[in-house]
């Protein structure tokens, strides 16, 4: 590999990486499937016990 093409390399990785931090991260927080079943069965009494009341 040239010196020129490796330069071109490094400075493109750069570059990259730098506008991956400027980026807006959407990815929400992982929450593992026995969270989520806790998290729905939690909601669901809440529900009912809003209903009877």
């Amino acid at each position: 590999m040239n010196r020129q093409k490796k330069l071109q390399q490094l400075f493109k990785a750069k570059a990259k990486k730098a506008s991956a931090k400027l980026a807006p991260q959407k990815k929400d927080k992982y929450i593992s499937k026995a969270d989520r079943l806790k998290l729905t069965v939690e909601t669901d009494q809440d529900s009912v016990s809003a209903s009877e009341s």
